[in-house]
């Protein structure tokens, strides 16, 4: 058991890495991967059965762990272990094995693998290991579901032709041999298993050599069905696992699979999994970082899958993963610099509590981040920009801040073996790409409210500070509110949101040719999507923020048209509607992310949603 363990987990918690078992299993509780009543009596166990093994050995004089059979050997042992008799003492033997072999089989093997390989059909083992010729094999497939069997049959006779399984070494091949026709039967129980079987492949190929993974999958039926259950429905999920088998962890799991964690619980995950790795060492915590997003997320998809998560659940799991990120990378590049250079300070010379705040826009701002999102971000300083650090190597405060959203870019960008954690766009901020990486607050502030464009007022309603310093963050949380609530002409607010709204539409939206239906919508960007639903909340909030500051309180488009009800800026029977055909037209782009397709669908695709959307758009917009 703890050898599987230190197997699955040793490359990515260090500590599983030592030699001595009971040490291990400390570890193992410690790391919450068993709980300690189980921990507590597979030590007991364990001691029991050495100190038994030390006495027959002592007595023998030579190595053996046979219990003997003649009466006086039977007393001697049941002496040195401390009982009074040798019934006493095999009755506490069986206890101990009983218990162990009720843990050995609820986390190793539900069924003997053995036993459950010979319950096979033989067919699947002489389909996999060449024994059938290609007409027979393609029949076999056809006859147990496979939709296409040629492929399938092509699929695998291409896995056994290459190079890596060719040198495989003797245990790897047994368990490959072992492990591809039971994952074959596995298949016939979900739909599309000719396609499933090309997913699932990828995932075959990545762990070619590392087949403890395999081992895993041949001993838990349960991790086994929801791989291919899973790679059946979405093969952004398949991709995600061979990219990563390190996920296939999670699968042992089905009720915490379709579980994922609120954000209480993400952070304090995040945090037992960050107290064994010194900020310092950065290579290990980006990679760390990066295991628990996609362990995560995987939670969030096959929850979304199996629809135990709405779509608006959804969102806020995959904000919250987002969030909790951003909190502890900014620490880590914090801790960094501070080490380096000491703590930036404020005017009256104190030391900064960091004084930072990332602030989210876009999906990240509106709380509707998808799987494969970026992060809009600006970053914004409350330190004296006069001021310098406190350190040995002190450094103005402005550099400070610049390196301090450097490394923070840095982290979630970078391309490590695991992959990149968020790519990031900076876009947003003051002045744009020309502008200073981090701003000052009140520069900030100065921006907003002399400098910047209407669009870029539109973009602050779906802004929101989303890690940092609280201080920092309620500062920038009471500047937006400010500026939404400025007074603007409605009537040229109108005309600006509209003309922006057509430079995008030109922009990105499918070609518009007189008299032809176009062959796809873009669910997003052409007339009746999305953008326009977004463009008409922007226009509504940034035209009646001043006189309903209660607008502000919210930066996510489903909860601001809500109170734009509730405020009677437009009946509440339109923001109802409008609201469920934002959901609608959202959940289909979340469902197309999952199966790897983009935001484009038919071209008569939603006909009474656009035509909704087009008729508010005309009577809010262009009225």
């Amino acid at each position: 058991m703890v050898q599987a363990f230190q197997l699955i987990r040793g490359g990515r918690d260090r500590e599983l890495q030592q030699r001595e078992l009971l040490v291990i299993l400390k570890e193992l509780e410690e790391l919450e991967l068993l709980p300690s009543p189980v921990v507590k009596e597979l030590k007991e166990a364990y001691v029991f059965l050495r100190n038994l093994e030390h006495a027959l050995q002592g007595m023998e004089d030579k190595q053996t762990q046979l219990l003997p059979e003649d009466d006086l050997s039977q007393a001697r042992v049941a002496l040195i272990m401390g009982f009074d008799d040798w019934p006493a003492c095999v009755a506490e033997l069986e206890k101990h094995r009983e218990r162990v072999a009720t843990h050995f089989a609820d986390i190793i093997a539900i069924e003997d693998e053995e036993h459950e390989v010979a319950a096979l059909d033989e067919g699947w083992q002489e389909l996999w290991l060449g024994e059938m010729d290609e007409e027979a094999a393609t029949a076999w497939l056809d006859e147990h579901g496979f939709e296409d069997a040629e492929g399938s049959y092509a699929a695998l006779s291409d896995l056994r032709e290459t190079r890596t399984l060719q040198t495989l070494q003797t245990q790897g091949r047994q368990r490959l041999n072992k492990f591809i026709p039971v994952l074959l039967e596995a298949l016939t129980h979900v739909e599309g298993p000719s396609q499933t079987l090309v997913r699932v492949l990828q995932l075959v190929e990545a762990i070619l050599r590392r087949t403890a993974y395999m081992v895993l999958l041949l001993e838990n039926p349960g991790a086994r069905t929801q791989l291919v259950r899973l790679c059946s429905e979405s093969p952004w999920i398949a991709s995600q696992l061979a990219e990563t088998p390190l996920l296939l962890d999670e699968l042992l799991n089905a009720e915490s699979l379709y579980s994922p964690p609120a954000k209480t619980e993400l952070q304090d995950d995040l945090r037992q999994q960050m107290l064994r790795i010194p900020y310092e060492d950065l290579e290990e915590q980006m990679e760390t970082l990066r295991h628990f997003k996609k362990a995560h997320i995987l939670r969030v998809a096959a929850s979304e899958i199996r629809e135990t998560l709405p779509l608006m659940k959804v969102s806020d799991y995959l904000t919250w993963i987002a969030e909790v990120v951003l909190d502890h990378v900014v620490d880590v590049a914090f801790a960094n610099l501070v080490s380096r250079h000491g703590y930036p300070r404020r005017k009256d010379g104190s030391a900064c509590d960091t004084d930072f705040a990332v602030v989210g826009y876009g999906k990240l701002g509106g709380i509707e981040l998808g799987y494969t999102s970026d992060l809009d971000l600006v970053f914004i300083h409350d330190a004296d920009p006069e001021q310098s650090t406190d350190g040995d190597k002190p450094i103005d405060n402005a550099v400070f801040y610049t390196r301090l959203g450097q490394r923070i870019v840095h982290i979630l960008n970078t391309q490590t073996p695991s992959g990149q954690l968020y790519e990031v766009d900076m876009r947003l901020r003051p002045s744009g790409s020309s502008g200073l990486l981090v701003s000052t607050l009140p520069a900030f502030e100065k921006y907003q409210r002399s400098d910047a464009w209407t669009w870029e007022h539109q973009a602050l309603a779906r802004a929101r500070g989303v890690a940092g310093c609280p201080e920092t963050l309620e500062a920038f949380e009471k500047l937006r509110a400010d500026i939404l609530c400025q007074q603007r002409d409605r009537g040229k607010l109108r005309e600006e949101v509209v003309g922006m709204r057509e430079k995008m539409r030109t922009a990105l939206g499918t070609p518009q040719i007189e008299g032809k239906v176009p062959e796809v919508f873009h669910i997003k960007h052409d007339y009746g999507g999305i953008i326009d639903i977004e463009f008409m909340v922007q226009y509504l909030m940034l035209a009646w923020c001043s006189e309903h500051p209660e607008l502000t309180q919210w930066s996510d488009n489903i909860r601001q048209m809500e109170e734009l009800g509730r405020a009677g800026v437009l009946p509440v029977e339109d923001t109802e509607k409008l609201r469920e055909t934002f959901i609608t037209l959202r959940s289909t782009i979340h469902r197309r992310a999952l199966q790897n397709l983009n935001s484009q669908v038919a071209g008569d695709a939603f006909p009474e949603e656009r035509d909704y959307i087009q008729s508010m758009w005309n009577r809010v917009m262009l009225g």
